[in-house]
């Protein structure tokens, strides 16, 4: 069973191959989702998160997921060198390089609490895959071109992982260099991750996209991620590892 709707202003797939699945999980998935989006989102002027840039409420009045949220983008931030950074050039707070990822994670685990294990959620191309799917085969992810969204450069395969891209063919120039003055990053086009689930390969693809070219290097020195990266020469490059995901 397959559902796509409209959320967070990108399309959410989710699809559940295992028997019994039914509207009742989906809506709940969605649901979910509504609920992170009327919380995080920096555009809705209702959300908690347009209050604290407005207002600077102070902390202890944060509802406890926007505290860990915060905990979650330090830590990021640390471990990326300072490159993941949610303190955007006017001041506001935008954890959403973070917040997709963290979603999809808990989105999964929703829906593996409810004892299906072969499914996938894909929001906004980033995505996380569990078991197989309904080929018995592990699940087929297609990296875009940067330069023509129709066309496929690479695919990949995968079962129990995440899988996040960042790049400028959607969003345009939106990650910035916090270590230049919060300029665009615009050295590489596209970083794909694959990581062990999507929370953690989003907010590296985020992190390391800010760094330039220098990312597929800081991929690489993590255990358990593989990453391919184009640059702006269209020149590609990828981890050492990375060529198995493309077989079946």
């Amino acid at each position: 069973m397959k559902q796509t709707r409209l959320l967070m202003g990108m399309p959410v797939t989710v699809e559940i191959v295992d028997r019994g699945a039914d509207d009742a999980i989906f809506d709940e998935v969605y649901a979910y989702f509504t609920h992170i989006d009327e919380t995080f989102s920096p555009y809705k002027t209702t959300s908690e998160l347009t209050a604290i840039n407005r207002d600077k409420t102070p902390r202890e009045s944060w509802s406890e997921e926007m505290a860990m949220v915060f905990l979650l983008a330090e830590e990021t931030k640390q471990a990326t060198g300072g490159y993941f950074d949610i303190t955007k050039p006017d001041g506001n707070y935008d954890p959403s390089g973070l917040v997709k990822g963290w979603a999809i994670w808990n989105a999964a685990k929703l829906i593996e609490k409810r004892g299906f294990r072969n499914f996938y959620v894909d929001a906004g191309g980033d995505i996380q895959a569990q078991g197989q799917n309904a080929e018995g085969e592990k699940w087929s992810v297609g990296i875009r071109s940067p330069w023509n969204a129709d066309e496929t450069v690479k695919t990949i395969y995968v079962t129990n992982e995440g899988v996040a891209t960042s790049g400028t063919y959607i969003r345009g120039e939106h990650i910035y260099n916090p270590k230049a003055g919060g300029a665009a990053a615009n050295e590489i086009v596209s970083l794909t991750v694959i990581g062990p689930n999507i929370y953690e390969a989003d907010r590296f693809a985020t992190g390391a996209f800010a760094m330039g070219r220098d990312a597929i290097r800081f991929i690489a020195s993590l255990q358990g991620f593989e990453g391919y990266m184009i640059d702006k020469d269209r020149v590609a490059t990828m981890t050492e590892g990375f060529a198995r995901y493309t077989e079946l």
